[in-house]
Formats: C-alpha cells, sequence, structure tokens
C-alpha cells in the first residue's frame, strides 16, 4: 500500500507554511489565505545555476575587487516607454514580471514586443491561457507582423525549459505564470507551491542561458501580483500597469529593477492598433480649462528620471452626516487627513464639517510629499470657491508644524513648468533655482501662512 502523501498548508500571501489549517495566517496575519499543498518528493537540485553558474563543480570564493562587472547590454524593445521604464532596454538573462488587471493590455503590449523584436532577435511566445487561435486573431487584430514570431501552446514547465534548449530564443514570454504547473508536484497550477518552482525553474533557465524573459502575472483585488511575495523577490524586474481598463490610458510603473531606477514610468495610450508610447505624458494629465475654476491646481510630481505635470482637482461640499468622508483618487487617503488638520492648526480655517475629495487626474498615481502644497491649495480654492492663476504651478512637502519643506529635483521640476507655459510657481525656499529661469517668476516660502498670504 503506497505511503500517503504528505500535506502542508502554505500560505497565499507570504508564503508562510503550516502543519495544520487555520483561518488567519500565524506569519502575516491575513485571513483565509492558508491553502493546502502535497510536499515535493522528488529529489531537488543541489546547486542553483545562476551566473555563478556551475552545475557540476565548485564555486570558489574571491575577492570582490577581482570579479569584472558583467556587461549587461541593454537590449531595445521598439517601445520607447518600455525601454524607459525597463531602465534603456532589455537585459540579456533578465526575468521581468509584469502584472495588472485583466483586459489592461499586458498580452497586447508582449505580443507588440515579440513582434517588433522578432525581427533581429529569436522569440519564443509561450501561451498558457490562450489558443493559437486566439493569439494569431489578436496579431491579425493590430497588423503585426508575426512571421517570426514563434509560438507554443504550453502549460507544463518541463516542456517549456525542453523546447527553450531547443530553440535557443533570445527573448521569451510566458503568459502567464499561474497556469504553468511542474510535474514533479502533485498540487494544482496556480497554487503557492507550483508558482514558487515554476518560477524558480524559468529564473534558472534565464540566468543559464541568458535568455531574457517576460511573466505575466495576475493581480488580487488588492492590485498585487496574485501567489506569494517571494515571486517578486526572484524575479529582477517588477513592473506594474495601473490606471483604469477602460481609459484610454494606460501606465506602467516599475516597482523593482535591479538593472535601473524604480518608479520610473511609462505612459502608453490603447488604439485599434495596440498600445503606444505617449511621448508627452504631461498633456494627458492636464484638463487646460478654458476659463479658471475653483479647486483645480497644477503641480510638478517627478517618476523615476522624468518629471510629469499633474492636475490635482479637489471637491469641498457641506457633510449632511456624522463623519465628514475624506476620499482620494491617485493620493494616499490618511495624509489627506493630516494636510486638513494641519490648515486647520496652523491657518486657521477649518473643515471638520465638509466633505472634501481630491482627484489626480489621468489615473496617475502620485506616491510622494510632494504633491501636499498642491492638495491643500486645490481645497481651499473650492472651499472658498475662488480659482487660482492658469499659469501657476506648485510643490512642496508640508509638515506637521506649518512648515513647507523643499523636494528632490527642484530646479528640473521648475524647467519642466517653464517648458509648458507656467509663468509663476510657488515652491520651497530651499528650491529656489540658483539661475533666473526664462519666462518663470518662482516665489520662495518657507511656512504655510506664506503661501495664504501669497496668494
Amino acid at each position: 500500500m503506497p505511503a500517503k502523501p504528505k500535506t502542508l498548508f502554505v500560505c497565499n500571501d507570504c508564503g508562510a507554511q503550516q502543519p495544520k489549517w487555520a483561518g488567519q495566517c500565524p506569519d502575516c496575519g491575513r485571513w483565509n489565505t492558508l491553502e493546502e499543498t502535497v510536499v515535493n518528493t522528488a529529489p531537488k537540485p543541489t546547486r542553483f545555476a545562476g551566473y555563478a553558474g556551475n552545475a557540476g563543480g565548485g564555486a570558489r570564493v574571491q575577492r570582490l575587487s577581482e570579479v569584472s562587472p558583467e556587461d549587461h547590454a541593454r537590449i531595445a524593445t521598439g517601445i520607447s516607454e518600455l525601454d524607459r521604464v525597463l531602465g534603456g532596454g532589455l537585459v540579456a538573462g533578465s526575468v521581468v514580471l509584469i502584472g495588472g488587471d485583466p483586459g489592461i493590455g499586458k498580452s497586447t503590449l508582449l505580443l507588440q514586443t515579440l513582434a517588433d523584436m522578432a525581427e533581429n532577435a529569436g522569440v519564443l511566445y509561450v501561451s498558457g491561457e490562450e489558443s493559437p487561435q486566439q493569439v494569431s486573431m489578436r496579431a491579425q487584430r493590430l497588423d503585426l507582423n508575426a512571421e517570426n514570431v514563434r509560438l507554443l501552446p504550453e502549460t507544463s514547465v518541463e516542456e517549456i525549459l525542453a523546447t527553450a534548449e531547443a530553440e535557443r530564443p533570445q527573448i521569451m514570454v510566458v503568459d502567464s505564470i499561474q497556469t504553468i504547473y511542474s510535474e514533479r508536484l502533485q498540487s494544482a497550477p496556480g497554487s503557492v507551491s507550483q508558482l514558487r518552482e515554476s518560477a524558480a525553474q524559468l529564473v534558472r533557465l534565464a540566468k543559464r542561458s541568458r535568455i531574457a524573459i517576460f511573466l505575466v502575472g495576475h493581480v488580487t483585488r488588492e492590485g498585487t501580483i496574485a501567489g506569494p511575495r517571494v515571486l517578486e523577490h526572484m524575479v529582477d524586474t517588477v513592473l506594474y500597469f495601473e490606471g483604469d481598463p477602460s481609459s484610454r490610458y494606460r501606465v506602467m510603473r516599475a516597482v523593482k529593477n535591479r538593472f535601473g531606477p524604480v518608479n520610473e514610468l511609462g505612459v502608453f495610450a490603447m488604439t485599434d492598433r495596440g498600445l503606444k508610447a505617449v511621448s508627452n505624458p504631461s498633456a494627458i494629465f492636464l484638463s487646460r480649462h478654458d476659463t479658471p475654476v475653483a479647486g483645480s491646481v497644477i503641480m510638478v510630481t517627478r517618476e523615476g528620471t522624468r518629471p510629469l505635470l499633474v492636475e490635482v482637482q479637489a471637491l469641498v461640499d457641506g457633510s449632511y452626516g456624522g463623519n465628514p468622508r475624506r476620499v482620494t483618487l491617485g493620493l494616499e487617503q490618511n495624509r489627506l487627513a493630516m494636510l486638513l488638520a494641519v490648515l486647520h492648526r496652523h491657518a486657521g480655517i477649518a473643515m471638520y464639517d465638509q466633505d472634501v475629495y481630491v482627484n489626480a487626474v489621468g489615473g496617475v498615481r502620485i506616491n510622494e510629499t510632494a504633491s501636499d502644497l498642491a492638495v491643500l491649495m486645490a481645497a481651499l480654492s473650492s472651499f472658498r470657491d475662488r480659482s487660482l492663476d492658469t499659469d501657476l504651478i506648485v510643490f512642496g512637502e508640508v509638515g506637521l508644524a506649518g512648515e513647507v519643506r523643499p523636494v528632490p529635483n527642484g530646479e528640473e521640476r521648475l524647467k519642466e513648468a517653464a517648458k509648458h507655459g507656467f509663468a509663476r510657481a510657488i515652491v520651497p525656499r530651499a528650491n529656489m533655482p540658483r539661475r533666473k529661469i526664462e519666462g518663470l517668476q518662482v516665489m520662495g516660502v518657507t511656512r504655510l501662512v506664506e503661501v495664504l498670504e501669497t496668494l
């Protein structure tokens, strides 16, 4: 009688293993995330065949000064915004994980990329979710030259590795990692153990064979990659699609990149021929009203290596409930409540009986504190029902003591504003430019009260 296979319960969120099921994961505290999985009894590889690369012999200890940095040659993808998010292009042997909501354009973008790169490099598209006919229909709809794109409809990671060893492509796409499974495990595709094992084998292939691999990942309701966070730690680059799938524009953000800057932003427009790079993204984040409107302020945010002009809109209205609402889209909600408290304490303007709604136009997400001054000015403009000048630009961090703090790369932000025709700027005094910027009048402030007096 065969022995009963040993099982463990693995958390979908953090990957922690528990001997028995529980409603709450003891490690991360999440509820209903433990799933039963069969323990792998197959022999495991004794050595990781990565950059240090030897499956047979042992690696020797050496001085770091003796190791020459490897020249990571960049491969252009043919899409400028994707190259920007990747840090200048695709690196051979790297593994890139792309996540996003269903229908936002992950498969479309990667099929376009492979079609462009197939003219100068060998490519392989592994489809685990769609049939060859569906992929062909998409290529035809996008009017792509897919003659040199090799297609493999397969979900077994062992078969994918064998095909990749035979085909020797330079770029490979796996769509998606949640559908891939290893025959050595008995758990279902998409489980924690299958995700971890399949991704590990694909990473070993990339490092050993110098194949650049794109992995498509599903996202949870919270917007993170489905499965344990260890999946993000295994790959070299993690890219997220942001924004509403029903909107025309798509925003891609790099949250991890071993070969370039993080928080780099790429902007795309969805057309009938697929995703097209947006060369001037500031234009889509500005409404450019015909007449001045209350509650609208323009700020300069910095995403990665590029400054962007973004319109921040606020609507302040009387609250008819017991608790006034604080709602944000594209900004941090808790920070809005803190800024309103600072406005009350240091400027004497109370909004405790008002509902406050703040939105960053265009679906962009602002993660830096340089938006503090713009949020307060937009809220005050709506509260007083007084519009601000359309040629005014603001940015700066506001502290709990009512001080206005400087933000990084202030002069570069001001030059971007002047390039788009703005004539006035209110910024922290420490961000005043060393040399006068032609066509731009800059006012430096140190306290929140000074901003109100200036207006």
